[in-house]
């Protein structure tokens, strides 16, 4: 068990799985590299009428993996729960100041902020509701809750797997969006998600399955499934269409036209 995490920031820039930046994340949240953030998000607003979504990422699940590898933390939170407990607190006040750097930067230029927290797997979720609202929640629910102080920005939660238990409690931390409505997981059937949550939540996803569907169907089986999906997700809103998640490697690229001419008609 570990109870001092005065090092937490200098470990995660020694991480292999941390430590190499997205784009823009490479930038140092010093003078220098909040003025470039700034000018870009700036220009960036100035020719464009669309919502600019800012890649924050905020992980409080995922990057504890990374430093002591996902069964040990798994294991780590029955045995260890107190320091799990502490680990949290001190990457939440570890994102928190970063995301009063970085908004300060880009907060009057952008309208979503995107938080990262996979939390869900191929079944089902990865952990309980409970070990969720012990661990994850009060810290979600302050960094959620600073973005929204500090700028008018909606927040959006990147989140794979199926999520389904979860989502009362991640409403209920203050996020307004959700990517990628992994719809070909467990719990996650779009008629129930629209049904339980749609009030609530937008589904920034779930558009077109991409594990079954796009890669592997025809043509018309693609367009079948996206106007099934559009005709549950749209209805009063709360619906940005978007595959779920990326579309990778040997998708016939008709299937692709397809999907999109199908959105756009």
């Amino acid at each position: 068990a570990i109870d001092d995490f005065s090092t937490l920031a200098d470990d995660l820039g020694n991480n292999m799985w941390s430590a190499v930046a997205h784009p823009g994340g490479h930038l140092k949240l010093d003078e220098e590299g909040l003025a470039e953030l700034e000018q870009k998000a700036k220009a960036l607003r100035a020719r464009t009428d669309r919502a600019i979504v800012g890649l924050f990422g905020g992980n409080m699940f995922e990057i504890p993996q990374f430093l002591y590898r996902m069964d040990t933390y798994l294991m780590d939170m029955y045995m260890y729960p107190d320091q799990v407990e502490k680990l949290s607190e001190a990457l939440c006040t570890l994102h928190i100041a970063n995301l009063e750097k970085w908004l300060g930067a880009v907060g009057k230029h952008i309208d979503v902020v995107l938080f990262g927290d996979d939390l869900g797997g191929q079944s089902g979720p990865l952990i309980g509701p409970d070990t969720y609202r012990q661990f994850y929640q009060p810290y979600h629910k302050k960094l959620w809750g600073k973005a929204k102080e500090l700028a008018e920005v909606k927040t959006q939660l990147h989140c794979c797997g199926g999520v389904y238990e979860l989502l009362p409690d991640i409403i209920d931390a203050g996020i307004d969006a959700i990517n990628p409505v992994q719809i070909s997981s467990g719990g996650m059937d779009p008629m129930r998600l629209k049904k339980e949550f749609g009030k609530d939540l937008c589904f920034w996803g779930g558009g077109c399955d991409t594990q079954t569907v796009l890669p592997y169907q025809t043509p018309d089986e693609v367009e079948a499934h996206v106007k099934k999906q559009i005709e549950i997700m749209q209805p009063g809103g709360g619906f940005i269409f978007q595959q779920v998640h990326n579309i990778l490697a040997a998708v016939p690229p008709e299937n692709i036209v397809r999907m999109l001419e199908t959105v756009n008609s």
